[in-house]
């Protein structure tokens, strides 16, 4: 096989949004194109640094008489999906890193806007499932993650020299067929009829 340009694609979001979170237990996507289920939201712009996958794996060499390494055994898999969010007034963004129950938006009325209250605490957050779609001309990637828990909520600055992000880290857990991550692709060169 040669090496082909079009099996090189950039990690632009789509358009209508590269981030979307759905309540653990919603029906997940099962392939690269069909519509999502209406429990997914779009939680919005992410930062220019976009999405970082992150594949971890910890070994341990078992060691015969002599000092030949024999076998190895793996002692630790992990994968964490991380990335900011901007979009600081879109709810879907608010429950995601404080909760659902944390979260009240009241509808903007004739004399104020969405007002939005959030309840900061320590509670154990749920998880979620998440939705990442990126497009590059007619190439695309749907990235599933079925059980995605909050590991990590990085420091958020509030300063007239840059928007304001809520940086997070999520980790993937196994759903019920062991899976912690699901990727689709499609490289978006139909076949001539």
């Amino acid at each position: 096989m040669t090496n082909a340009t079009k099996n090189v694609v950039s990690g632009k979001p789509k358009s209508t949004g590269g981030v979307l979170r759905a309540p653990l237990g919603s029906t997940g996507p099962t392939d690269v194109s069909t519509a999502l289920d209406t429990a997914f939201k779009a939680a919005g712009y992410v930062g220019e640094d976009g999405l970082t996958k992150s594949v971890g794996r910890s070994t341990e060499k078992v060691k015969a008489w002599g000092g030949d390494v024999v076998k190895i055994t793996q002692t630790e898999h992990s994968v964490t999906l991380a990335w900011g969010f901007i979009e600081v007034l879109n709810e879907t963004v608010l429950k995601a890193i404080h909760g659902d129950d944390r979260v009240t938006v009241t509808p903007a009325t004739t004399t104020a806007g969405t007002l939005t209250e959030v309840e900061v605490t320590g509670d154990e957050l749920p998880a979620s499932m998440y939705v990442f779609e990126i497009k590059d001309g007619d190439a695309k990637i749907r990235i599933f993650a079925p059980n995605a828990h909050l590991t990590e909520q990085g420091d958020t600055t509030y300063s007239d020299a840059d928007v304001i992000a809520y940086p997070v880290t999520y980790e993937a857990l196994p759903d019920e067929s062991g899976v912690k991550l699901y990727e689709w692709s499609d490289d978006g060169v139909k076949a001539i009829a």
